[in-house]
């Protein structure tokens, strides 16, 4: 078993770290709450849909429209600009304004780099438009699966203060990643350990993006 007996509320506009070591089952439990894998038993609702009793055809239209991913690595489509990538995912799922795209860019920090092609972007840079990508179709919530594992330190802060300051207009984030560091700057750390919850702890005092270390 991935994981076994989750027990597990998560409140509209939390910013929650699910924490673990590889192979703890944190990957697999923010698959199943995004509705890319279905668990074999329990129930799991999500902005008020029973997600665990949709067929397939039904979770794509349920991730559609109302969760989005950012990956550790950025899958930016290489032939693209960084305003074309994200007006793919807009055209792809009907969600979401293009006209508002440039507004998005130039709030990640790429409004002078929406032209170019990943290949002329940083890692930061790339990671900035797979972040717009996945607000351009205005989701409930957004998965951040290890989003700084592929940074460096100064370009991991950089991404994880744009996290605090999207929850910080009420956004629901889940951040998985094995890093403890990361877990700072959280309202709530979950522990995971061989498929099961270790802890659940409440950070009264989340830490500024800019102070985290690793």
């Amino acid at each position: 078993h991935a994981l076994k007996g989750i027990d597990l509320d998560i409140a509209s506009g939390e910013l929650v770290v699910i924490l673990g070591p590889s192979g703890s089952g944190k990957t697999t439990l923010c698959n199943i709450i995004g509705g890319i894998e279905t668990s074999t038993e329990g129930t799991v609702e999500v902005a008020g849909v029973d997600i665990s009793r949709e067929k397939p055809g039904h979770l794509s239209d349920f991730r559609r429209d109302h969760v989005a991913f950012i990956f550790q690595f950025f899958n930016l489509i290489p032939t693209l600009t960084a305003r074309e990538n994200v007006e793919m995912i807009v055209e792809m799922t009907g969600r979401g304004d293009k006209q508002a795209i440039p507004d998005i860019l130039d709030a990640v920090g790429l409004g002078d780099r929406m032209d170019n092609f990943p290949a002329q972007l940083s890692g930061g840079q790339q990671q900035r438009v797979a972040v717009a990508r996945a607000l351009a179709t205005e989701p409930d919530i957004l998965f951040g699966d290890e989003p700084t594992g592929a940074l460096d330190l100064p370009t991991g802060r950089q991404i994880l203060g744009l996290l605090q300051d999207l929850n910080a207009q009420g956004r629901t984030i889940i951040i998985v990643t094995h890093n403890q560091s990361v877990a700072q700057i959280a309202n709530r750390v979950i522990t995971l350990v061989d498929g099961r919850i270790e802890s659940s702890e409440v950070n009264d005092s989340p830490a500024r993006a800019a102070d985290v270390t690793w």
